[in-house]
């Protein structure tokens, strides 16, 4: 009878240690995808300001991901701050939805550059100036300006985790992350390209239950929805 009982205690001890676990996975996840993401900005406006400076020091880089990794801890503290423990994250933004704040940021950025090189480029073609130069003009100061309209997007006009829950309660999110997003015209299936994560695995030792993290770029994620 003591061995039966005991056998239990363990059984619920390990239940709850992985409970406790998967809470934290989410957590650090959600922390680390923040602290990613704002890495990729940072370098992202350093190369914007190089192309602004026409310059080929990349000091402005170097900067860039230093401060890019203190926005993106920031950002992943206060994602962690403002979602129930455990639960996951989710931030519906003006032109994409995510898991996490900086990534919406992020996309953002990446469109204003996109953006600003078309427009560079179209006004080159139209001055009779190199096309180069203008897509070079153009895509760094887009790229600004994708950033400032994407901490807007982010912490203004997106739809956070509390507005979110109550549909994300009824209807399960098809959402296949990535900097890169493709989907059919139902929505049933999306496809996500390149996409910076943090992968957890459990290690069950004699007396401990042990989780190891590290990082890595999804390159494909594909979500089917039934």
């Amino acid at each position: 009878m003591k061995k039966f009982i005991r056998s239990i205690l363990i059984v619920l001890a390990i239940v709850l240690g992985l409970g406790v676990q998967q809470s934290q996975a989410q957590s650090v996840k959600l922390f680390f995808g923040d602290l990613l993401n704002g890495a990729a900005n940072g370098a992202a406006l350093g190369g914007a300001t190089m192309a602004l400076q026409n310059s080929g020091d990349i000091a402005p880089i170097r900067v860039g991901v230093g401060l890019g990794v203190l926005y993106g801890a920031g950002i992943g503290l206060y994602d962690n701050s403002i979602v129930p423990k455990g639960q996951q994250f989710y931030i519906s933004g003006t032109f994409n939805d995510g898991r996490n704040s900086t990534i919406i940021v992020l996309l953002d950025t990446f469109y204003g550059a996109v953006g600003g090189a078309t427009i560079g480029g179209a006004i080159s073609l139209i001055a009779n100036d190199p096309i180069l130069t203008g897509v070079q003009y153009g895509s760094g100061a887009g790229a600004w300006l994708g950033f400032g309209f994407g901490l807007i997007d982010a912490f203004v006009l997106a739809e956070g985790p509390n507005e979110l829950q109550a549909f994300s309660n009824s209807k399960k999110l098809n959402h296949a992350e990535g900097l890169v997003q493709l989907s059919n015209s139902s929505d049933k299936v999306n496809i996500g390209l390149i996409h910076p994560t943090i992968f957890s695995q459990k290690e069950i030792k004699t007396n401990a239950i042990k989780t190891n993290y590290n990082m890595g770029v999804q390159l494909l994620n594909i979500n089917v929805g039934l």
